[in-house]
């Protein structure tokens, strides 16, 4: 795992940087387990465009991802470690002993020929899912569900990982990977380990046309416009805006919040990750 460099035969190779897929050990998809995914080109069901900036890009199939891990008890075999364009992080293909084949999302250190398993009885190792009140603490941890048994949803991404800091009653408090720390009941399951693929973050796009390859289209700032555009466009040559920040539609943006003060989450949170 690393990333590959190029030589400066033209202007957008000086600064672009790949992954050099030194990792993956096919680059062929069970097909089982894929199903065709539709672009929506960022337009909702009437077919007007909800997301801006969204578009193109390459035709991908999707890879249905175990976040459950409820096949309790059963071991299962690593057989292949796979690039997944739909999202930063790597996937492993595990072969249960019998027979069946599901994707989870690969762990660091986690190799071909590697056993995993899941359930309360398996060890706390590197790909392996326990529930939390059989997790010592310190232990990073991720995929790890919100609710017990709907499913991981924190913590999925390349290079992220949490930290079971304390267990009181029916609740584990968790360091997440932005720095906050929340309440998880005890039941909810989680993987053991560092989500793969750490350099991730240090890719370098390089140029637009990697952007339009990913389906995302340009971005025009507010100031550059016209003021029939946008309220911050206009002026005598180059003007910051001068107002504060709004969206195209007049609303505050940038600095504004935008989270409900009576939002159910927030007795969870014991420390939010903003001071």
């Amino acid at each position: 795992m690393g990333l590959k460099k190029f030589r400066p035969l033209t202007p957008t190779l000086r600064y672009k940087t790949v992954p050099d897929f030194s990792e993956l050990t096919t680059n062929r998809p069970e097909k089982s387990l894929t199903e065709s995914k539709r672009s929506t080109g960022g337009r909702n069901n009437q077919g007007r465009i909800s997301a801006w900036q969204r578009g193109g890009g390459h035709r991908r199939k999707y890879r249905i991802i175990d976040f459950r891990r409820r096949k309790l008890s059963i071991p299962a075999r690593v057989s292949t470690i796979e690039y997944d364009p739909n999202r930063s992080a790597r996937i492993a293909l595990l072969v249960y002993a019998d027979g069946e084949k599901r994707y989870i999302l690969a762990p660091l250190g986690l190799k071909v020929g590697d056993t995993v398993m899941a359930g309360p009885e398996a060890d706390v190792r590197p790909g392996n899912s326990l529930p939390l009140r059989n997790i010592p603490l310190g232990t990073g941890l991720h995929n790890l569900e919100l609710i017990p048994g709907k499913g991981g949803q924190v913590a999925r991404g390349a290079g992220a990982e949490c930290q079971l800091v304390a267990k009181e009653g029916d609740y584990a408090q968790v360091r997440l990977p932005s720095g906050e720390v929340r309440m998880f009941h005890l039941d909810c399951y989680c993987t053991i380990g560092q989500v793969g693929n750490l350099d991730h973050e240090n890719v370098v796009i390089g140029k637009a046309g990697k952007s339009r390859w990913l389906g995302r289209r340009p971005s025009v700032r507010g100031v550059a416009m016209n003021p029939v555009d946008h309220p911050m466009g206009g002026g005598e040559g180059k003007s910051s805006g001068g107002r504060h920040p709004t969206t195209p539609w007049g609303k505050p943006t940038k600095g504004y919040k935008t989270r409900k003060k009576n939002k159910n989450s927030n007795r969870w949170i014991v420390r939010r990750r903003k001071k």
